[in-house]
């Protein structure tokens, strides 16, 4: 799976850490199983560098004493209960939505599995 910390890892292992180049972008975009234009690596290129290097700045921080939290609300186990509503959709309209086809009143998807 793609991450930044994929993208970090790239560029940490470069000499010059300063931006990454087309090649790596490209590389990063395989990885990703994207297809990019040369417009579109020129323009990642140099977003993707600005990125990393605002990640640079944040490594500065200093977060001695600081506990990790994963939210910042105090919200605690927000939950709701589930209700079932009335509707009037029947299985048919809702599979005539589908832009994919229908076979045997099931949306037949693509393979997994390629």
């Amino acid at each position: 799976m793609f991450s930044l910390t994929c993208v970090g890892e790239l560029l940490y292992s470069r000499s010059d850490m300063a931006t990454l180049s087309h090649d790596d972008v490209r590389h990063i975009a395989k990885l990703a199983r994207l297809t990019l234009s040369d417009e579109e690596v020129e323009k990642y290129a140099k977003e993707l560098t600005s990125i990393l290097a605002y990640i640079d700045t944040l490594q500065e921080v200093d977060t001695e004493g600081v506990e990790p939290t994963a939210q910042v609300t105090g919200l605690t186990n927000s939950f709701r209960e589930d209700s079932i509503a009335p509707s009037d959709i029947t299985p048919e309209a809702l599979l005539e939505c589908s832009p994919l086809p229908v076979v045997e009143n099931q949306i037949q998807t693509p393979s997994a599995h390629g």
